[in-house]
């Protein structure tokens, strides 16, 4: 293909949003999701929550997809009880980001979780979440860092081959792993940071927030492979 492959990152509404004279419900991402796209050689395409039915032919637009991070998923949507410490839930979020994911898996097309968007694609799977961990969120509103080290043979560990810091900010992480995903890459204390699907078509989810950080090789692999469709 010429030019810049069109990778779509789904975004939220929030009420009550200000800017100017302003206060209204609006459709929000953090800049650096888009800025990350930009970096890595992509062209970002923002996309708001819309009705399920949709998300196929929202995929069909599109060269990549990133499921951005955000607040927990439902646990019923995994067949567990709600734990006091998982925060609200956010529905119509749900349903549209599944339906995103169950799109691009169908139509193979190149796919990164990142944080929440992780936890989703495990949850698309059939898998399960942990619902509260230590140690990943220490300030509210404020990214820590800690290393994650990639599995050897994983495609993460192709294209992050080493140990790393990374920008973290999350309570909840992986338990049961969903159907044909493995995890590529841990924490030190053993925390699945990386799962991928192995398989002809690229999907990644990572369990951090490179959008906050420098390194560009995650969304860089995810940009190379919308190129190549």
């Amino acid at each position: 293909m010429s030019g810049r492959p069109l990778i779509g990152v789904s975004t939220y509404l929030e009420a009550g949003t200000r800017w100017g004279a302003w206060e209204l419900e609006a459709a929000l991402l953090p800049a650096g999701y888009p800025r990350l796209v930009q970096r890595a050689g992509g062209l970002a395409a923002m996309l708001p929550p819309d009705a399920a039915q949709h998300a196929a032919a929202t995929v069909a637009r599109l060269d990549g997809l990133v499921i951005a991070g955000g607040p927990d998923v439902e646990p019923a949507r995994y067949g567990a009880e709600r734990s006091p410490r998982t925060g609200p839930p956010a529905p119509a979020r749900d349903a549209w980001e599944l339906a995103l994911i169950d799109a691009a898996l169908a139509a193979r097309l190149p796919l990164l979780g990142i944080c929440r968007g992780m936890q989703l694609l495990n949850v698309a799977l059939g898998g399960t979440l942990v619902q509260h961990i230590d140690g990943h969120a220490e300030v509210p509103g404020v990214f820590g860092r800690h290393p994650v080290k990639p599995v050897p043979g994983t495609s993460y560990g192709e294209v992050v081959p080493e140990e790393t810091s990374v920008p973290t900010f999350h309570h909840q992480s992986v338990d049961r792993l969903g159907t044909g995903l493995i995890a590529s890459a841990y924490a030190a204390d053993g925390t699945v940071e990386a799962v991928e699907l192995p398989g002809p078509h690229w999907v990644l989810g990572v369990q951090w927030h490179p959008e906050m950080g420098e390194d560009v090789r995650v969304m860089g692999a995810l940009v190379e492979a919308a190129s190549g469709r």
